[in-house]
């Protein structure tokens, strides 16, 4: 009988141990229940299971199975999706609790709440990132079970939580790892020696952020009477410490990992015989010899990246012990060559040299790094071709070899390598893909962009099973790519072969690939058929650019069904038909997911959702149905055969930055609904339609308009006062061909960022503002036009005569132009303050009086045009100071008097810019000046007979000489002492 009893509680032990059916103890469920009912929000629904009897199953409760008592909560998270106003006191019921995180959450900002103290069971205890503020209770001190203790705030907030002292830390006997990140500890007395010394099982202390200096640590290496610490691993990154080494630390004989990264450390480091792993990144070293790093024989890695650390490269291997596993050195200024010393440090894993200013060849030698598991040489000045000896490097996981100049063909030894994950060897000159590429079977991103590569892509790419990541553009590949490149490619789910213009697509239309992708870029390659059929098969789609690549036809009719594609690019082919089969809207949370895939998306990445169909062959109305795509943020329909009215729902539009329906045949008038814009528009092209009728006011709601253009349509009132009144950030406002009529006011005046005012051929009257002089985006400087990555962005202005479309150089122009209107009175001198206009343009109207004397202040203008107006007196002799001008026009004029000489004027020698001003008279015009025909500032008694011929032409010979010389040496010391004038000059001359 005992001995059935002994075997049935056995088994009853057994079972209870084992099957939690039993449940937890009531009073510890209403416990968590509490808690989960004092929460005001649980914004992912975590706690949905916390239902039922047994709350030993609940997420993230775990019970000993014996005791049926709660021993552990593990509520921790990253984005704070428990949230509550306070810390239920409920807490305290679990009394066996020994391990509680809920590290991540947020509990209403008040100080850590006193009941913690009363859980002694505690063994591990993460409040971290919970936003507790004020002084850390004193009562955790009486947890001497504790073995874990983070109160860190590992989300970058400010230093809320504060320890005034730390007396209750030394009755922590069992703590191992202690975490004050962003812990205001500064103040605390004695903090260091309590500890660095008084806490005997402490190993790991974590103590980033907290606003330390050296003069906390001054006497710690001192005091003779501190017992041994035993901390291991010890943390005090982006603090304040500067200059000198912590000299404290040589005390800390048992520190095998040290973390002063984030600080400014400028001086050598005290041998710790120890230390295995240092992170002296983000410091002020500016030698790598200075630091003395190579005597710490022990270390396995060593990070000094982000320094100012100038000078070759050397005595890496000076210590015969060295073990060196990672060397980290990425953005510094080191030079020279990368010493073939290198391969003596055979153990090493990873080698970092990124964005340095190495020079020289890739050693071959490196290639006896067998040990290599990551190789990080970009951003350097590195020539020649890639080693094949790099073939030899079995373990390496990932080359980046990126932004060199490295030539010549990638090795076909780089197809030896078994366990490469990732291969970078963009924007180098590299020449040809060899066929081994397709040997890579562990390889997961592969990209090859900004190169020369010439030839064919291999169809092994179709082989690389695990590529997820491909990107092949700017190169100048060639031949076909069929659906063999990409037979086996299952995890693609980044494309991208942009500017291949000779790379030719002929994929079969029934071909289903084995791929569900996100981002296709084939813009500027060959597809030369209707919309690619096997475009409709995938449903994950968030970028789809085919932009150029000679599509033609109607969207085909399933493309409606596929859900929302966040970038799609169709501009610059040759599609018809409506507009009526985009994609619905029904936005998928894989289309969003799909968005956080940021790897080297080009410029795509700075906005969320583009429709760009610019230049094709699209006609009808703009259907209602677009606007079903609520969150777009940038909509380019320019340059195809729409029209009908602008729809009244593009006012729903409330993300939209970029508007632009230019060159259509869209009329009526601009629906006022479009003022719902608000202040989210800041592009706004409606420019070659033929839009009628007045501007509605509601517009003056768009008060972040950065571009305004309405040119070239039918438009008809008074210019608005609301635009110089309500939109102040206007860089660009263009109002060209109108029928505007009446003055031009002086509101205007207030819109200080223009730098393009375009109101010609209209019928505006009046005089010229003087107030212009306010515009100080014409006075040069920083432009304050904000660019969008991703489309192109253009304005036509006239210069030099002929109307010109200006794209990447854009914010460098600086233009006034009104032209052919009806404007009287003389030209305000106020203008002439107006010194970064590169394009002045007043002709054809009625504007009298003399041109201003200070007309040579306008030094940076290329093009002055104030033909057909009725100026009268003598050309201004500072017109001469125009060191740049390239394109004049004064004809049809009542000038009279000699035409000025000197600089750059001497270059313009057509006669048709005096043209139509009888009392002219010199070169390069036929008559001749008499003596008392003089300019303004020539003296009236001359050495010499003006109507010699011979003397004048001489003399004209010789002022163009001096006026080429004088202009071209002036323009080249600008061009050498102003950088922005300089890239800004011959970018904008490149498009001239």
């Amino acid at each position: 009988m005992a001995h059935l009893w002994g075997s049935g509680f056995f088994l009853f032990f057994i079972f209870a141990t084992t099957n939690p059916c039993f449940g937890c103890l009531e009073h510890e469920r209403q416990a968590l229940t509490q808690f989960k009912n004092s929460l005001t929000s649980d914004s992912s629904n975590r706690l949905s299971s916390w239902t039922g009897n047994n709350c030993c199953q609940w997420l993230g409760v775990g019970c000993n199975n014996a005791t049926r008592r709660v021993t552990r909560l593990d509520l921790r998270t990253d984005a704070e999706q428990l949230q509550g106003n306070e810390l239920s006191t409920s807490l305290s019921e679990l009394t066996h609790l020994s391990y509680l995180d809920l590290s991540g959450n947020y509990f209403g900002g008040g100080p850590i709440p006193e009941f913690i103290g009363l859980m002694t069971r505690l063994e591990i205890l993460n409040l971290s990132s919970v936003g507790f503020s004020g002084v850390v209770t004193h009562q955790i001190g009486k947890l001497s079970s504790l073995r874990v203790l983070d109160l860190g705030d590992h989300h970058g907030g400010s230093l809320e939580l504060i320890v005034d002292d730390f007396i209750w830390v030394s009755g922590l006997l069992s703590l191992e790892y202690l975490d004050l990140s962003r812990v205001n500890v500064s103040g605390a007395r004695d903090f260091d020696k309590v500890l660095l010394y008084m806490i005997p099982s402490l190993l790991e202390l974590h103590l980033s952020n907290c606003e330390l200096s050296n003069s906390h640590f001054d006497r710690t290496h001192l005091d003779s009477n501190l017992t041994r610490s035993t901390i291991q691993t010890l943390d005090l990154s982006w603090n304040l410490f500067e200059g000198e080494f912590p000299r404290f630390l040589q005390n800390l004989t048992s520190l095998r990992v040290l973390d002063l990264s984030v600080n400014k450390l400028n001086s050598s480091i005290p041998v710790m015989n120890n230390v295995v792993e240092l992170n002296l990144a983000s410091n002020r070293f500016s030698g790598i010899q200075e630091t003395e790093a190579w005597r710490l024989c022990e270390l396995k890695q060593l990070d000094l990246s982000f320094n100012y650390m100038e000078g070759p490269l050397t005595m890496v291997s000076a210590c015969s012990r060295y073990g060196l596993e990672r060397l980290i050195l990425n953005d510094n200024k080191l030079r020279g060559e990368i010493p073939a010393s290198l391969e003596r440090l055979t153990s090493l894993r990873g080698l970092y040299l990124d964005y340095n200013l190495l020079t020289g060849t890739i050693p071959e030698s490196l290639g006896n790094l067998t040990s290599l598991t990551e190789l990080v040489l970009s951003g350097n000045q590195l020539t020649g071709p890639i080693p094949t000896s790099l073939g030899n490097l079995v373990m390496l996981r990932r080359l980046d070899l990126s932004e060199n100049v490295l030539n010549g063909s990638i090795p076909f030894s780089i197809g030896r390598l078994p366990n490469l994950e990732i291969l970078y060897l963009s924007f180098n000159s590299l020449s040809s893909i060899p066929f081994s590429i397709g040997n890579l079977s562990e390889l997961k991103f592969l990209d090859l962009s900004s190169n020369l590569l010439q030839g064919p892509l291999p169809d092994s790419t179709g082989q690389l099973s695990k590529l997820r990541f491909l990107d092949i553009s700017n190169n100048s590949l060639s031949g076909v790519v069929t659906e063999a490149h990409f037979s086996n490619t299952s995890a693609l789910i980044h494309l991208a072969a942009t500017s291949n213009h000779f790379l030719n697509l002929k994929i079969s239309p029934n071909w289903k690939p084995p791929f569900q992708i996100r981002n296709v870029l084939l813009g500027s390659c060959k597809i030369e058929s209707e919309f690619p059929p096997w475009i409709q098969t995938q449903k994950n789609l968030a970028i789809l650019s085919l932009s150029n690549t000679s599509l033609y036809g109607p969207l085909p009719d399933w493309l409606y069904g596929l859900p929302v594609i966040a970038i799609l690019d169709l501009s610059h082919n040759s599609l018809n038909g409506p507009l009526t089969n985009l994609p619905s809207n029904q936005t998928t949370n894989t289309t969003k997911q799909s968005m956080t895939f940021t790897e080297r998306l080009a410029d795509y990445e700075r906005v969320s959702r583009l429709l760009l169909l610019k230049n094709n062959l699209f006609n009808g109305s703009i259907p209602d149905s677009l606007c079903n795509t609520a969150d777009l943020v940038i909509l380019d329909l320019s340059r195809n055969m729409l029209s009908g009215n602008l729809p009244d729902c593009f006012g729903n539009f409330s993300d939209l930055m970029v508007l632009i329906l230019s060159s259509n045949r869209l009329s009526g008038t601009i629906p006022s609904s479009l003022g719902k814009l608000g202040s989210s528009i800041q592009w706004l092209h409606l420019n070659n339609n033929s839009f009628h009728g007045e501007l509605p006011e509601t517009l003056s709601n768009c008060t972040s308009l950065d571009v305004l253009d309405l040119g070239e349509n039918r438009f008809s009132g008074t210019i608005p006062k609301w635009i110089g009144e309500k939109i102040k950030y206007l860089v660009v406002l263009r109002l060209h061909n109108n029928n505007f009529t009446g003055q031009i006011p002086e509101q205007l005046c207030q819109n200080t960022d223009l730098q393009i005012m375009d109101f010609g051929e209209n019928n505006l009257t009046g005089e010229i503002p003087r107030c212009f002089e306010n515009l100080r985006g014409m006075t040069g400087g920083d432009s304050n036009l904000y660019f969008f990555g991703g489309f192109e962005q253009s304005v036509i202005q006239v210069m030099r005569g002929v109307p010109l479309e200006y794209t990447t150089i854009m914010s460098y122009v600086v233009n006034l132009d009104l032209s052919s209107n009806n404007l009287v009175g003389e030209i305000p001198k106020e203008l002439t303050s107006l010194s970064g206009l590169l394009g002045l343009n007043l002709s054809n109207n009625h504007l009298t009086g003399r041109i201003p004397d200070e007309i040579g202040d306008l030094g940076s203008l290329m093009s002055l045009d104030l033909s057909a107006n009725d100026l009268s007196g003598m050309i201004p002799q500072s017109m001469s100071s125009l060191t740049f001008i390239s394109h004049l026009n004064l004809s049809y004029n009542n000038l009279s008097g000699r035409i000025p000489t000197g600089n750059q004027l001497q270059t313009l020698v057509d006669p048709w810019i005096y043209a139509g001003n009888n009392g002219l008279c010199g070169s390069p015009l036929p008559k001749s000046c008499s003596r008392n025909e003089t300019s303004d500032t020539e003296p009236e008694n001359m050495d010499k007979d003006d109507d010699d011929d011979d003397d004048v032409e001489r003399i004209w010979i010789y002022a163009i000489a001096s006026g080429f010389s004088t202009g071209f040496i002036g323009f080249l010391g600008i061009l050498v002492l102003i950088k922005r004038w300089r890239l800004a000059f011959f970018k904008f001359w490149r498009f001239m």
